[in-house]
C-alpha cells in the first residue's frame, strides 16, 4: 500500500513517490546545540523515528540525516559568558542531546553531519550561488541572498514576497551588517568574523575570515549526504519561515531540485504555549525520568500525532505510564504461559498486520487509529489468557508486540526489557477495567482523537472527521456532537 504523508507546501496529503524506488531519502533538522536538551526538541525526533521504523519494516531502505548545528550567535554569547570555549560548550550539549535520543529509544540516523565539518561544502555553495545571481558580497565580508532573484521565494508557505516582513532571527537581522543589504528580507550566507567573537569561530574565505549562515549548512549538507534531490525534509512547525523557506530558497537557486515533500511536526505545549527555554516552561527528558520510567515518556510523546499540538499537563505522564504498563502486564503474561516471540516473529510487514494498524499508519502516520487497533488486540489477548487458548495467546502476543515497536514503546524490546522485566507497578486482570489509571490513559487517548477530529471539522476536513469517528466507532466508543462541542463515551455492550 503507498504511504500517505501531509506536505506542508501543498497543505495537502500526498502519496510518498520515492525519487529512487526502494529508498527513501530524509533529512531532519536536528539540535542547536546551545543547552540542555528538553522534550519539545525532542518530539521531531521521536515522531520522524516512527516514520523511519513503517519504511524500513516494509522493507524500504531510509538513509536519514539528522544536522548538528554546533555554532551559532547563541552558541558563542552563552559559552563567552560561562567563560567556556565554544566548541567545548557545543560537544558538552551534543552528547547531552545522544543520551536523551538513547534514553527515549531513537534509532540513530544514518549520518549526524555537524555543520564546523562542512565548512568548504557551504563556501561552495556560496560561490555558486553568486555566480548563478541569486546572491552578492557587501565588501564587508558577508553575502547575503538575494530574495527578488528567487521566482518561488515564499512558496514553501505560500507567502508573496511584497507581503512578508523582514524575521528577526540571527541570520536576517544583524544590526553590525544590516548596512549592507539590499532589501531587509536578504538573509546571510556567510557572516564576516567579528572582533568580539573568537579567532576559532572564523574559517578563511574568498570574502575573509568569517563563518556560514544559519540555513546554509541545511542545504548543503543534504547535497553532501542525500543528493541535489531527495524525498523528504522534516522538521518542527516553527521552522517552516524563515529556516526551511531560506533552505529552499538557496538549493532552488543553486539549480537543485532539493526537498520533494515538507512534513513538520508540531510543538509540545503547557497551558496552550509552546515549550521553550526563554518562556521557562520547559521539561527535561532527565527530570521527567525521575517521575517515571523512561518508556512511559517515550509513550507519551509517540501516541499523538505528529500534527497535533501535545499539551503536556499534570495527567499525561501517569496516563501514559498506566497505558504501558497495561502492555507490560500482557507482554511479560503472555510471554510466560504461551512463549516470547522471537525477533524474527516480531518483523510483521504490511502484508501479516492488521488491516485497519497498516491503513492508519499510512493515513499520515495516524497513531491514534493505530492505537486503536493495539488496544483491541490486547482485550483479545487477555481474553486469550483468560481461557488458557496458548496459540491464541501467542498470536496476540507477537502481533501486539510488533505493532507496539513501530511505535518504539515494545516493552521486552532491547531498549525497555531491563526495566519492564522487573516491573512491579503493572495493573492485573484482564482488560484492565476498573483501573482508574487506564481509563485515564483511555480518556487521554480519545481526547486525542475527538480534539483532532475538532480540529479537521474546523478546517471543513469532513473526509477526516468521518474517519477520526469511524475509527473510534470501531473501538466501541461512541462520539456525540452537542453545540458545546463534541463528547464521548463507550458504546453499550
Amino acid at each position: 500500500m503507498t504511504l500517505y504523508l501531509h506536505d506542508s507546501k501543498k497543505a495537502a496529503l500526498a502519496p510518498l513517490e520515492p525519487v529512487h524506488p526502494g529508498h527513501v531519502g530524509i533529512y531532519l533538522c536536528g539540535a542547536t546545540v546551545q543547552g540542555s536538551p528538553h522534550i519539545g526538541h525532542l518530539r521531531s525526533a521521536v515522531a520522524f523515528d516512527t516514520l523511519i521504523r513503517w519504511l524500513r519494516r516494509n522493507g524500504t531502505q531510509v538513509t536519514y540525516i539528522r544536522n548538528i548545528t554546533d555554532i551559532d550567535d547563541k552558541i558563542l554569547a552563552k559559552s563567552a559568558e560561562a567563560g567556556v570555549q565554544w566548541w567545548a560548550w557545543a560537544s558538552r550539549f551534543e552528547r547531552e542531546f545522544a543520551d536523551a535520543y538513547a534514553t527515549l529509544g531513537v534509532l540513530p540516523p544514518t549520518f549526524e553531519p555537524r555543520a564546523t565539518a562542512h565548512i568548504p561544502d557551504q563556501i561552495a555553495l556560496v560561490e555558486r550561488l553568486i555566480e548563478r545571481g541569486h546572491a552578492y558580497a557587501d565588501g564587508q565580508g558577508n553575502v547575503y541572498f538575494d530574495v527578488h532573484s528567487q521566482e518561488d521565494y515564499g512558496s514553501l508557505t505560500r507567502q508573496k514576497l511584497d507581503d512578508m516582513r523582514s524575521t528577526e532571527d540571527d541570520a536576517q537581522i544583524d544590526a553590525d551588517v544590516e548596512a549592507g543589504k539590499r532589501d531587509s528580507r536578504d538573509f546571510a550566507l556567510w557572516k564576516a568574523a567579528k572582533p568580539s567573537e573568537p579567532a576559532t569561530a572564523s574559517w578563511d574565505s574568498p570574502w575573509g575570515r568569517g563563518r556560514p549562515g544559519w540555513h546554509l549548512e541545511c542545504s548543503a549538507m543534504s547535497k553532501r549526504y542525500l543528493g541535489e534531490e531527495f524525498d523528504i525534509h522534516g522538521g518542527g512547525i516553527d521552522l517552516r519561515f524563515p529556516h526551511h523557506e531560506n533552505e529552499q530558497a538557496q538549493s532552488h537557486g543553486a539549480g537543485w531540485g532539493f526537498a520533494r515533500m515538507w512534513v513538520h511536526n508540531a510543538w509540545v505545549t503547557i497551558k496552550g504555549e509552546k515549550m521553550a527555554k526563554s518562556v521557562g516552561n520547559v521539561l527535561s527528558v532527565d527530570a521527567l525520568t525521575q517521575q517515571a520510567p523512561a518508556l512511559a515518556v517515550r509513550w507519551a510523546l509517540s501516541t499523538v500525532h505528529y500534527r497535533s499540538a501535545l499539551e503536556w499537563g499534570p495527567d499525561t505522564l501517569p496516563a501514559a505510564q498506566a497505558a504501558s504498563e497495561k502492555f507490560i502486564t500482557f507482554a511479560l503474561k503472555s510471554a510466560e504461559a504461551a512463549g516470547e516471540a522471537t525477533a524474527e516473529e516480531l518483523q510483521l510487514g504490511e502484508k501479516d498486520l492488521p488491516e485497519g494498524f497498516v491503513n492508519a499508519l499510512n493515513d499520515d502516520l495516524n497513531v491514534a487509529g493505530a492505537l486503536a487497533v493495539i488496544y483491541e488486540h490486547l482485550k483479545a489477548g487477555n481474553q486469550a489468557l483468560a481461557s488458557g487458548d496458548t496459540e491464541a495467546t501467542h498470536r496476540e502476543h507477537v502481533l501486539v508486540r510488533s505493532m507496539l515497536d513501530l511505535l518504539g514503546v515494545d516493552p521486552l524490546s532491547d531498549q525497555w526489557k531491563a526495566t519492564t522485566r522487573g516491573a512491579t507497578g503493572a495493573t492485573t486482570g484482564t482488560n484492565g477495567s476498573g483501573s482508574n489509571g487506564a481509563m485515564d490513559a483511555l480518556d487521554n487517548l480519545v481526547t486525542g482523537i475527538v480534539n483532532e477530529r475538532a480540529q479537521a471539522r474546523a478546517d471543513k476536513d469532513w473526509a477526516r472527521a468521518d474517519q477520526l469517528r469511524d475509527t473510534l466507532t470501531e473501538a466501541g466508543i461512541t462520539v456525540e456532537d452537542g453545540k458545546d462541542g463534541a463528547t464521548w463515551h463507550l458504546a453499550a455492550d
